[in-house]
């Protein structure tokens, strides 16, 4: 039975009458204060983890929703393709700057490396189907534009899979595989 580590700390303080004594090193107690121990770390890494997979989608949604500052009423499907493929290429300026710096013959920076490996898989998602939020009617844009850039706020917002080909499917979130 796995329990938190303040929960297990309180328990073996309580039962030593609050003393703060050193434990023996294989003890029961010790033993059940690594295991806690180890349990919030592993939970935390988890949480970061997860976290750090969501923030991509944040970001997405959230450049979305810069793009759309200073236009009015829902867009069409050639200007959501417009769009998405801006977005794809939003980083090519920088990525341009990069290989020019660099000397000739030389390997590709990290920075380049990260750069290309985002465009890349953005571009094989495109052709599979894009995951973006719903542009096209006035409901949806304004769900886009109210969002306040959590995570948790996504769940509200409406999403569609642009397919590059020009086709647009309705999608679900959180996204997954093809939905």
């Amino acid at each position: 039975m796995a329990r938190s580590l303040g929960k297990v700390q309180k328990q073996i303080s309580k039962k030593r009458g609050g003393k703060p004594n050193s434990l023996h090193e294989n003890s029961r107690d010790a033993r059940k204060l690594r295991t806690a121990a180890a349990r919030e770390e592993k939970l935390s890494r988890m949480m970061d983890a997860a976290v750090r997979a969501n923030q991509i989608y944040v970001e997405r949604v959230a450049w979305f929703k810069s793009a759309l500052q200073g236009s009015a009423g829902a867009l069409t499907d050639e200007e959501v393709l417009i769009l998405t493929q801006s977005f794809i290429d939003r980083e090519d300026e920088q990525l341009a700057e990069a290989k020019s710096q660099r000397r000739p013959g030389r390997p590709p920076t990290k920075l380049e490396e990260q750069i290309q490996l985002r465009k890349d898989a953005e571009e094989r998602e495109f052709r599979a189907g894009f995951w973006i939020p719903e542009l096209r009617n006035e409901e949806s844009r304004a769900k886009v534009e109210k969002w306040g850039g959590e995570w948790g706020g996504l769940n509200t917002l409406d999403f569609v899979r642009v397919v590059k080909s020009g086709t647009i499917k309705p999608s679900s979130f959180p996204p997954k595989g093809l939905s």
